[in-house]
């Protein structure tokens, strides 16, 4: 066969990557960023003869009005019956979404929950070029439209969450006892780290279990939208047992055999999502970041990345 000439050669050789990058970019846009899946975890560290603790781990809906399938998944995760709801942030992705949202989280009325708040929840999102999520942590350009916040944090209180935005509350769930702390978006740098040491405190002197040695020691959970290492450090220092962490979409788009290509943040791109630990000053900590469930209106594409929630079951 005689072989092409050079120029052609190289023009059928663009052609075909060209045309595979079209194709990519088809299934990560039109299939894969709906292909929502459910992430099953176990962690055995409750005391002895304790019972299971169901926790639904939801991050990064970015949910827009028109966005039925997602909002129709969502409600069917209460099949799981979960003990404890943990919302990690972004749920808004459109500044029309706040019924939206409301319909898709209903089913878990009355479910124990808590909830951290992302960048997201404040203000809509802007048209950007998606390529430019690739050459770093994203940053702010120009003045973005505030949601209201407001009604977001009101209705999850009417679901009976807890805010745990640069706070610590406390929960008993089927006889074991939860200690949960959190920070507000570290990606924008409204963590405020040098609080929870004092909340920890008056949380542990007022709790109702705090004279009664008879029950079984609480696990601590720390909460973040962005899993910055400056608030996983913090985290780790403060006791925390389990920490749940979002924004990172599981770095959105990975290639096969390499992973990740960014985090949007510093954490390493082997932890950006799934079930790790964290370890800092001789302490460590359970780490479970979701890889989110949505994407950026401006940005939906997902490859090798399959939007997910995830289940955590907590055993003795």
């Amino acid at each position: 066969m005689t072989p092409l000439p050079l120029g052609r050669a190289t023009a059928a050789t663009a052609l075909a990557g060209a045309a595979v990058g079209l194709g990519a970019f088809a299934w990560g846009s039109l299939v894969e960023r709906n292909r929502f899946t459910v992430r099953h975890e176990v962690l055995s560290i409750l005391e002895a003869g304790s019972r299971p603790l169901t926790i639904l781990h939801l991050s990064d809906l970015h949910l827009a009005p028109w966005q039925t399938e997602k909002q129709e998944w969502v409600r069917g995760l209460a099949v799981y019956e979960p003990d404890l709801v943990v919302n990690t942030g972004d749920n808004i992705g459109h500044v029309d979404a706040h019924g939206a949202l409301e319909h898709t989280l209903e089913p878990f009325r009355g479910v124990p929950g808590v909830f951290v708040n992302g960048s997201n929840d404040y203000y809509g999102p802007l048209p950007k070029n998606p390529f430019a999520y690739f050459g770093g942590p994203s940053a702010v350009t120009r003045a973005p439209t505030p949601l209201d916040i407001g009604r977001m944090e009101a209705f999850f209180a009417d679901l009976g969450w807890l805010d745990l935005n640069n706070a610590a509350r406390a929960i008993e769930i089927r006889g074991s006892r939860l200690e949960l702390f959190g920070v507000n978006d570290a990606h924008r740098g409204w963590d405020r780290l040098d609080r929870l040491p004092g909340a920890l405190d008056d949380l542990r002197e007022n709790v109702r279990w705090h004279d009664d040695r008879r029950g079984p020691d609480p696990i601590s959970i720390g909460v973040t939208h962005a899993p910055y290492q400056r608030v996983l450090n913090s985290f780790v220092n403060n006791g925390a047992d389990v920490i749940f962490g979002g924004h990172t979409h599981g770095g959105q788009v990975r290639l096969p055999g390499y992973g990740a290509l960014v985090t949007n943040c510093d954490v390493p791109r082997g932890k950006v999502s799934g079930l790790s630990t964290w370890s800092h000053a001789r302490k460590t900590a359970h780490l479970e970041i979701s890889a989110g469930l949505g994407t950026s209106i401006y940005a939906p594409v997902r490859f090798d990345c399959r939007p997910e929630a995830v289940v955590v079951t907590l055993t003795a």
